[in-house]
């Protein structure tokens, strides 16, 4: 009987320390880790904007390669949402949103600094549990982007919750740690370049029928001039024979930025889907991926089809399915679907600078793209003019340049939400108007298979 009561006075005196120490410890929960990231600021903010990239960095799926992420809610900012259902009980089910962003992602490269906060619902203990990232420009050249990643839980009068912020340092940490490593490499991956003065938006390409001729040239501008007005020459004259009418201003096909030449596809938009050739109606169809037997040997050709290809008869197709018309001139029903857009006026230096930040941007915010298969292109909608042997307004010209999307995107860019502008050529603009194109290495090179002129 005594060893019963001093085992039930145990417990008792046990459970008030309990209760003692529970009442002492702190009613918050509080860990953070920091890291330095050599990229652009408004790049590392709009990763952590949006929720699209969250998969690829977080450490969730290290954990569990099965666990199944879902978005809803908007694409970017405030009121995004991602779900996440797993099976081992280490991740479990859970979801994120963004509360806030301050400032604002058109105010955030004048500020040199912002703050993100996300909510927070899964099964770890306590209350009103959320992320906070706070981002700041820093290094001695302001190249470096120090990201502070904070979580916060609230307690309350809880004394068992109370007790698991023993354990903060344990699952919460280590998400934010492991997170930071992998979003570090995700970064390393997209081009480094300041985009913050572009303005693009998402518009729906519908499929089109052009007529298009592969050409090389040195990286300059007069040689590129050249290449393209010989080309668009040899297009004119088949859409003549033809019996077409050409109903767009000329259109570049990127298929490889080198370090000394430029290959591209020059292309116009005809009035027909249907060719005669040979005495026969063809139908202009979409460029297709060879089999990969058929793609092995030209793995180190250029955008311009094989000298046997270029030979074959008017009205037969090359291995990607485009038509051969005449001489170099190809037919195949290109674009469709949803394409990012920017706007850049002035000469054509300024081109492979913005398709590079159309590539930067669509990493950042999760837009995915196939620059083999849907290879960007620019639409000079404005051209200088040939005044009796004098070129004016080459300084004026204007383009619109387009990286094909793939997959679930958006409706609008946060830029059309907020109804912003493309600044004009007398403003900021979104690369340098120099005369001559970009360092060599300033845009990622496609694969050969970018031939097809999609």
């Amino acid at each position: 009987m005594t060893r019963l009561l001093e085992f039930i006075v145990a417990l008792v005196i046990v459970a008030v320390l309990g209760v003692v120490v529970g009442v002492a410890m702190p009613s918050t929960g509080h860990v953070e880790r920091e890291m330095l990231i050599s990229k652009d600021l408004r790049q590392v903010y709009d990763v952590f904007s949006n929720f699209r990239r969250f998969p690829d960095y977080t450490v969730l799926r290290s954990f569990d390669p099965k666990v199944q992420f879902e978005l809803s809610g908007k694409a970017y900012g405030p009121g995004a949402k991602i779900a996440w259902k797993a099976g081992d009980p280490k991740v479990g089910d859970g979801s994120l949103e963004i509360a806030s962003i301050d400032p604002g992602f058109a105010q955030i490269s004048d500020a040199g600094k912002g703050t993100i906060v996300w909510n927070l619902d899964n099964a770890w203990r306590g209350e009103d549990k959320k992320f906070t990232i706070k981002l700041e420009r820093t290094g001695r050249s302001q190249k470096l982007v120090k990201v502070n990643w904070s979580y916060d839980v609230s307690y309350g009068f809880n004394l068992i919750s109370r007790f698991s912020n023993l354990y903060i340092h344990g699952d919460p940490d280590a998400l934010i740690q492991f997170s930071l490593s992998n979003l570090q490499n995700l970064m390393a991956a997209i081009p480094n370049i300041d985009y913050n003065k572009m303005v693009p938006s998402i518009a729906d390409q519908p499929a089109k029928p052009i007529l298009f001729v592969s050409t090389t040239a040195p990286r300059t501008l007069d040689d590129v001039d050249t290449a393209s007005d010989k080309a668009m020459a040899e297009i004119q004259a088949a859409a003549k024979k033809l019996g077409v009418n050409i109903v767009s201003p000329r259109i570049t096909f990127t298929t490889n930025w080198g370090d000394q030449n430029y290959t591209f596809d020059v292309a116009a938009e005809i009035d027909s889907t249907t060719l005669k050739l040979n005495g026969q109606d063809v139908e202009i169809t979409a460029a297709q991926r060879p089999s990969l037997d058929a793609a092995a040997p030209a793995e180190a050709s250029t955008a311009a089809a094989p000298a046997a290809a270029d030979s074959a008869a008017p009205g037969s197709k090359d291995k990607y399915g485009r038509i051969i018309v005449d001489g170099n001139v190809k037919a195949v029903l290109a674009f469709g679907g949803k394409a990012l857009k920017a706007e850049w006026n002035g000469t054509g230096a300024g081109l492979p600078q913005t398709r590079q930040m159309l590539a930067a941007y669509s990493q950042t915010h999760g837009y995915k793209y196939d620059d083999v298969t849907y290879r960007a292109y620019d639409i000079q909608v404005k051209a200088p003019v040939n005044n009796k042997g004098t070129i004016e307004g080459y300084d004026e010209q204007k383009f619109e340049i387009y990286l094909p999307l793939q997959g679930d995107v958006p409706d609008q860019t946060p830029e059309q939400e907020a109804g912003m502008k493309q600044p004009g050529l007398e403003e900021a603009a979104p690369a340098g108007s120099s005369s001559a194109p970009a360092p060599a290495g300033t845009a990622p090179a496609p694969a050969s298979t970018a031939a097809a002129a999609q």
